[in-house]
């Protein structure tokens, strides 16, 4: 595996070979990308958009100028640039006891935070929002697929006419249905992932709400989202998000759905007994 260093100095070659073909505003953005180097890696679109003074739009534009796919892969490169920590003399040799010591260690500070990033109101304000709906569409792609399936499983147990298409283009359609009596629960690490962002944005042009539950406060989604829930880790392996992202947005997934279940009372109730006989005729 390459070292921090070498992986340091090939990404800043590469950004400083592309500078003299950008535009101004393209390279501030660039020099921001080496200014921050492996710091990049705990900064969203947004936030190197702020620091260059320009939009995400011209971020995204000038990571591809480039040579890059987008910001994300700018992340990446950025991810391998962080030295590795030394291992404690006291852990064990094993890879995979050292692996899970971090995991674990990692997920207990995505879930101490949630009461910082996702605090009461705010969490009370989403579930508010979910109470009332008509209708929620749940979207997420990728590894937060899984927590928009768990979120929109939830809901729907406690009685509320859910939504969640697993094709893109499909969530785009029901999004740009959706009125202003409706939600769209939003699902994204990055809060940049373009369908997902694309979605909530039609969702909010039709006057439908959009909860937004993503690991950064700065984003393209939490710029759309009229409610923004913070949790999780902002680290990557190899691009993906670590499993500590994952545990947090699941624990406020469940707290939404406690709130909205104390919220709505005795029909949510009744669903609840409703779903837990299905549930018992599908098991042994």
């Amino acid at each position: 595996m390459e070292s921090g260093s070498t992986a340091g100095q090939e990404l800043a070659a590469r950004i400083r070979a592309g500078l003299p073909e950008l535009r101004e505003t393209e390279a501030r953005v660039a020099r921001v990308l080496l200014d921050k180097g492996a710091d990049l890696l705990h900064l969203s679109v947004s936030d190197v958009a702020e620091l260059a003074g320009t939009a995400p739009s011209s971020v995204v534009r000038a990571c591809q100028r480039l040579g890059f796919r987008g910001y994300q892969e700018v992340k990446i490169a950025a991810a391998r640039m962080a030295p590795a920590a030394a291992p404690d003399a006291d852990a064990d040799a094993d890879p995979a006891a050292r692996a899970l010591a971090d995991t674990v260690r990692a997920a207990k500070a995505a879930l101490d935070g949630l009461a910082v990033t996702a605090p009461p109101e705010r969490l009370r304000a989403a579930a508010d929002a979910l109470a009332a709906a008509s209708q929620v569409l749940v979207v997420g792609i990728g590894l937060s697929g899984a927590v928009a399936a768990d979120a929109a499983y939830r809901l729907r147990a406690l009685g509320l006419f859910v939504d969640a298409p697993a094709d893109a283009m499909t969530a785009q359609l029901a999004a740009g249905r959706l009125n202003a009596d409706a939600v769209c629960l939003a699902v994204s690490h990055s809060g940049a992932s373009r369908s997902v962002v694309d979605a909530a944005r039609r969702a909010r042009a039709g006057g439908a709400s959009v909860v937004a539950l993503t690991s950064y406060a700065r984003s393209p989604l939490t710029e759309t989202a009229t409610h923004t829930l913070v949790a999780g880790g902002q680290d990557a392996v190899f691009g993906l998000e670590t499993t500590a992202s994952r545990l947090a947005h699941l624990a406020v997934v469940d707290a939404l759905a406690l709130t909205v279940l104390a919220l709505r009372g005795e029909p949510a109730e009744q669903a609840l007994r409703r779903s837990a006989d299905v549930n018992a005729d599908h098991a042994y």
